[in-house]
């Protein structure tokens, strides 16, 4: 059975996206984008809502031909792996091994988790909320960039209680931090 996983760069104060949507302070630098890309590689499925796969699609297309070896290798294992994009307003998903869905279905993700070898990744706060409220995330993982925003788009969502366990912790050198929760029971409000 696959673990469903909520990661995401956020600020110290809590937010994935500005309150202008502006996330280009959350880049990370290499050695995070190592560490990251690790993590990737056991993820088999991609779960997206429209506006995050439409910023992640980039990785289809992307010429990594003169770019660091982490974004090449960031770019194959994202190309490698499927993604379902959940969306009410696209025509079509403009990718490979993508499949567009028009509503989030607990059950149909349960049934994708139950039946999947390797492990599936949701993107994105306004989708993982649905995932975080029906209790199907197994594991949050955080990298907390040193910034304050001061708000915008919020990584949890209000209204959410949720017991965790904190299983990993890891400091990067330009004082990015990494922390990995074992989701324990959650209970929306």
């Amino acid at each position: 059975m696959a673990q469903l996983i909520y990661s995401g760069i956020m600020s110290l104060d809590g937010y994935t996206a500005d309150r202008d949507g502006n996330f280009a302070w959350s880049a990370p630098d290499e050695e995070v984008h190592a560490f990251i890309n690790d993590l990737e590689r056991d993820v088999g499925t991609y779960l997206f809502g429209r506006r995050m796969y439409q910023v992640m699609s980039v990785w289809e297309t992307m010429d990594t031909s003169d770019e660091p070896a982490v974004i090449q290798d960031y770019a194959r294992i994202w190309q490698g792996a499927d993604k379902v994009v959940y969306s009410t307003s696209l025509d079509a998903a403009a990718t490979p091994r993508t499949r567009l869905e028009r509503q989030f279905l607990p059950d149909a993700v349960r049934n994708l988790k139950s039946s999947s070898d390797k492990d599936i990744s949701i993107g994105g706060p306004t989708i993982a909320e649905h995932a975080l409220k029906a209790g199907l995330v197994d594991e949050c993982r955080l990298f907390i960039t040193p910034v304050a925003v001061g708000g915008g788009l919020r990584f949890l969502p209000d209204g959410l209680e949720s017991r965790l366990e904190l299983v990993d912790v890891r400091r990067f050198e330009a004082g990015a931090v990494y922390l990995r929760y074992r989701c324990l029971a959650q209970q929306a409000e």
